[in-house]
């Protein structure tokens, strides 16, 4: 700098860039000058066009007029007519969140990372919660959107906090809000689960998920996380559930670690446990019918056939089925997946398909009897107990015939 401008800029107390005047002009010609009239007319009438697609538009109608190397140019200028002339944008209004009194929770498909377990697709949800205040995240792995891991989920979070919130804020799923016309507000079970640990309910509006939106952003934020530690761990297989859910604690722990501060301002707020968790799990009276089969959740399961007529008491865990008779644990069994399954265990019925062989052939649940190979395509892993994985058969399948024609066998 000369000597003669710093003592100008010294004189006036001004920096340089306070004191040169605002350009508001161009310092080269608009070459989309002529169009723009065109422009502005295509976006009133979608505002969802996007700057790409309108540049792609142009030479349809200009040909070889634009290039590529113009695509900036051409994107400012429709996004200063956004700005100045376009359509107005939605509003959000942030909310204060005092320690200790909310926290949300939601359910997320974990699919789309591609997680494998030995080699086999392991398709699962994550259910976290989240204190609004602090932002602090607990997770829990299940595989449906059931009663059983909205309880589980809530109590291995409040349980890791070592306090309860004031309110807890979820979106409808028909698990805690009643959707139809039930007059009551929110479904029995919730409001016990809820009323046990002192908790008030909340429910976002209908297609409002943005009221929501803590345990939202969570969901895509830890998504993105497991993504990039998947990427830097080279593999997407994992040896055992155990390692897995490992591999999410380390990760999970690691996005905490920037919250405790906001933490330890919380904690002091929540509300004291009770003395020991609720149980997590439904109970089921059912009655076994003749064929040896209980009906539970929309699934089949079979129970040995000395209780057939005989009322039990289902127990629906996350994870498993216990069956109890005459407040005894007679049977476990692991809980299928979904709706419409069946988990047929040919020890339950053996001894009266041996009495009544002729019943085999057109059997309603003949394919679920067979063993398999892959542990993992059966329901619940039903292998019978000495049966090695990587045999297709056993003893007691050839008391009906081949299994290689299984399909077409007479007995």
């Amino acid at each position: 700098m000369d000597e003669k401008t710093a003592r100008k800029y010294r004189r006036l107390g001004r920096l340089p860039g306070e004191v040169a005047p605002e350009r508001t002009w161009r310092t080269r010609e608009d070459p989309f000058a002529e169009v723009w009239p065109e422009v502005h007319e295509q976006l009133p009438e979608a505002p969802g066009l996007e700057a790409k697609t309108l540049l792609a538009w142009l030479p349809t109608k200009y040909s070889g007029k634009f290039g590529d190397s113009q695509w900036r140019s051409f994107q400012r200028g429709v996004k200063r007519w956004r700005a100045t002339a376009g359509p107005a944008k939605e509003v959000f209004f942030s909310q204060v969140h005092p320690p200790g009194r909310w926290c949300a929770s939601d359910f997320t498909h974990m699919k789309s990372l591609a997680v494998t377990i030995g080699g086999q697709p392991f398709d699962h949800l994550v259910y976290p919660w989240v204190l609004t205040y602090s932002n602090w995240e607990s997770i829990t792995i299940c595989f449906s959107e059931s009663f059983e891991s909205l309880s589980e989920g809530l109590q291995n979070a409040v349980w890791e906090w070592g306090g309860v919130p004031q309110r807890h804020r979820t979106d409808r799923m028909s698990l805690a809000v009643n959707n139809g016309s039930d007059t009551k507000e929110f479904t029995e079970r919730y409001t016990g689960l809820l009323g046990y640990y002192g908790m008030e309910m909340e429910k976002i509006q209908p297609e409002e998920p943005n009221e929501n939106g803590d345990v939202e952003q969570s969901h895509r934020r830890l998504k993105e996380a497991v993504e990039q530690a998947l990427l830097l761990r080279g593999s997407r297989d994992f040896e055992s559930r155990e390692a897995y859910q490992r591999f999410l604690r380390e990760l999970v722990a690691a996005r905490n670690a920037g919250r405790r501060k906001r933490l330890a301002e919380e904690l002091p707020q929540l509300r004291r446990l009770p003395d020991r968790r609720r149980e997590s799990y439904q109970r089921v009276a059912v009655r076994a019918d003749t064929g040896s089969l209980i009906h539970v959740d929309r699934n089949t399961y079979s129970i040995p056939s000395r209780l057939i007529g005989e009322k039990v008491e289902v127990r629906l865990y996350v994870e498993h089925v216990e069956v109890w008779y005459a407040q005894k644990e007679t049977e476990r069994f692991p809980r299928l997946r979904g709706r419409g399954k069946h988990a047929i265990h040919y020890r339950h019925i053996i001894d009266w398909l041996v009495r009544k062989p002729g019943a085999f052939e057109n059997y309603r649940y003949r394919e679920e009897l067979f063993p398999t190979s892959r542990l993992s395509s059966r329901p619940g892993g039903l292998l019978p107990p000495g049966l090695s994985q990587n045999r297709t058969c056993g003893p007691h399948i050839r008391l009906f015939g081949s299994v290689s024609q299984r399909s077409n066998s007479k007995v």
